[in-house]
């Protein structure tokens, strides 16, 4: 994939941080470009519980939850992820996420950009212990440090490569303890008829969960959903504004003129 292309994959926007779930597929509208200080500092203020109607908004069985069931796995899968960094961390004495990888024998690459994708990726796990972390968006975050208030909301315990990668080893954590782990073992059932039934995961959960393990990691003492407004920024302050509104309104925030 080129640069064009990466950035051109820009256009709508359609997938979460990570980009391992599906978007809505609709082109957005024009937004008024904010200041990406202010946007930051609305979102940090918003607790990580509070994220579920964000967390869910990309998942594909949204539909069939009430929002009782969201805020209930959105607790319960932040339990997990934060309950899982502790367990690993405490087994492979480290809380280094690059140490953590090392331990893991994982196959960790700093690539520029995707080599073939239609959805913009920042970060991916591949299984079975293959990470990719895309540096173009890192280093376009970086950059953004200098902007007004950033440093002040993000504060310099961010290190942006870090946080990805600890996202992203959660999802080789979940293969590990799939038989136990709470992502996996939670589902709902589809239908039944007699004895037939079709039960099926929910992949937010697994998305949840990784933020709770990477901010338990990275000690952050915000949600790292707002990354997405971050990461965004660096490629269109216009969709990075738009996917902060949507942010607000899903968690119920009033959005300053």
């Amino acid at each position: 994939m080129t640069k064009e292309e990466f950035q051109t994959a820009f256009k709508p926007i359609a997938d979460g941080l990570f980009g391992k779930q599906g978007g809505r597929g609709y082109e957005r509208p024009h937004f008024d470009v904010r200041p990406l200080g202010d946007m930051l500092a609305d979102l940090a203020d918003i607790p990580p519980e509070e994220w579920y109607g964000y967390a869910f908004s990309r998942e594909p069985l949204n539909g069939k939850f009430d929002d009782v069931q969201r805020r209930g796995w959105m607790e319960q899968s932040l339990a997990c992820g934060r309950e899982y960094a502790t367990k690993i961390c405490d087994k492979y004495q480290t809380k280094d996420p690059r140490e953590l990888a090392k331990a893991m024998s994982m196959d960790v690459s700093f690539p520029e950009f995707p080599e073939k994708t239609d959805r913009v990726l920042f970060a991916e796990f591949r299984v079975p212990n293959k990470i990719c972390i895309y540096m173009d968006a890192v280093k376009k975050a970086e950059k953004l440090f200098e902007s007004p208030g950033v440093l002040e909301v993000l504060t310099r315990e961010l290190d942006v490569s870090r946080l990805l990668l600890s996202h992203e080893l959660f999802h080789w954590v979940e293969e590990q303890y799939h038989e136990e782990i709470f992502t996996k073992t939670e589902k709902i059932r589809l239908w039944s008829l007699g004895f037939l039934h079709n039960d099926s995961n929910i992949i937010a959960l697994g998305e949840i969960a990784a933020m709770g393990f990477a901010q338990e990691i990275t000690g952050i003492g915000y949600s790292p959903y707002l990354m997405d407004v971050f990461l965004v920024y660096g490629y269109s302050p216009e969709e990075a504004s738009g996917l902060y509104e949507e942010m607000m309104e899903l968690a119920g925030r009033k959005i300053e003129l």
